[in-house]
């Protein structure tokens, strides 16, 4: 089983960002069986030129819960579960350092769908989400925010499971 996640931030680093939106989708390879979407309240300012990309605002996430409020739950869904991003370590590394600054020690196995896409789908110019969805056909309804991007993700883990299915490589970090 795998979940397969995406998350929006007000920056790009794990040190000084925070996540403003979650998503994880619970994968057996085949179908979705389980989600959680939701807003995440970062307790800090969102940045104009995040709110620009994602669309989400300090106002929205004004009422969120705050991650400390979710994250049992986060716990609970990707427990004996493989963690799927597209850049997989952004992702991995923003939800382990909340779960550090609550004092919890926050470790999954990773899949990493641009590694494996550069691996098993050759010869595109860019491996970015909306890039490689793009050339695959895959559509993405509401690029930068992360149920949209996950659920894009999950569609192009589905094809790379499929393409992997003729190889022998490894889909572990």
């Amino acid at each position: 089983m795998y979940t397969v996640i995406d998350i929006e931030t007000t920056g790009g680093s794990n040190n000084s960002g925070k996540i403003t939106e979650i998503a994880i989708f619970v994968f057996d390879g085949e179908k979705i069986t389980d989600s959680f979407v939701t807003l995440v309240n970062p307790e800090c300012y969102i940045p104009p030129f995040i709110s620009n990309l994602t669309g989400i605002t300090n106002e929205m996430v004004a009422h969120a819960p705050k991650f400390y409020e979710i994250a049992r739950k986060i716990v609970e869904i990707t427990a004996n579960k493989i963690f799927v991003a597209h850049n997989v370590g952004f992702d991995y590394n923003f939800i382990k350092k909340e779960f550090h600054d609550l004092g919890y020690n926050f470790n999954r196995k990773t899949v990493c769908t641009v590694v494996l896409s550069r691996k098993l789908f050759p010869g595109h110019s860019s491996y970015s989400l909306g890039k490689i969805c793009n050339d695959l056909d895959i559509n993405i309804n509401g690029r930068h925010r992360a149920e949209g991007d996950a659920l894009a993700t999950v569609e192009l883990f589905r094809r790379l499971l499929i393409k992997h299915q003729q190889n022998e490589l490894s889909l572990f970090k």
